[in-house]
């Protein structure tokens, strides 16, 4: 399966700064820059880093970024799904997920998640792709946001919306073990309905509860 990357790029004004959001950014690039020492929800910021160039590396991998200057301030990733979860069950080349997504605190509060995310979707590239993300209440990080799980959740939600990705059901157990975790998902124009049929299965695998 071919996948298709397009890279788009676009500037906001921050006081006499300027912020640059990009992608997807090849692993080369990638390399270049540095993190901002607030992206560390995840692992250390330097792993981060290295995790980011990898996956910018792979055939599916996309990479979209936030920087002011050569410094890292924001970052959203999209991959095949880890070999470890029920996602990846039936190696679909279509199901692609939009992995973590991050903004250093000091940046918060600018849209720059939703740039990210529109980024990753301009000129139908992911058209012929399931995208799909799995919210975990315990990767929020609801200290410094000061919202409870249902708030943040919310959040997330709309966050989601603005590439019209939507709330799906799932026998999952790790995202049934909280009434705040989610998966969200949206289906592309191109994605054909065997896809869609063997995605279904995956959600579900214990029908006998419904």
């Amino acid at each position: 399966m071919e996948h298709l990357k397009l890279y788009h790029v676009q500037t906001i004004p921050l006081d006499e700064r300027c912020l640059v959001v990009e992608g997807p950014v090849p692993p080369g690039r990638l390399s270049e820059l540095t993190m901002h020492p607030d992206l560390d929800a995840f692992r250390r910021p330097a792993d981060q880093h290295q995790a980011l160039v990898e996956i910018a590396g792979l055939e599916e991998g996309r990479i979209i970024i936030t920087r002011e200057e050569n410094v890292i301030v924001g970052y959203v990733t999209f991959h095949y799904p880890d070999e470890q979860e029920r996602w990846s069950q039936g190696n679909m080349e279509d199901l692609i997920e939009l992995g973590a997504i991050e903004v250093a605190n000091d940046y918060r509060s600018l849209g720059l998640g939703q740039k990210m995310i529109k980024t990753a979707f301009e000129d139908g590239q992911m058209e012929q792709y399931i995208v799909f993300t799995t919210e975990y209440y315990w990767h929020w990080d609801l200290k410094s946001s000061g919202l409870n799980v249902w708030d943040y959740r919310k959040m997330m939600e709309r966050l989601m919306k603005v590439v019209d990705m939507v709330w799906y059901a799932t026998d999952d157990p790790e995202i049934c073990s909280h009434p705040a975790n989610c998966l969200m998902v949206r289906i592309g124009s191109k994605v054909p309905l065997t896809s869609e049929e063997q995605f279904d299965r995956i959600r579900f695998q214990q029908r006998f509860m419904y």
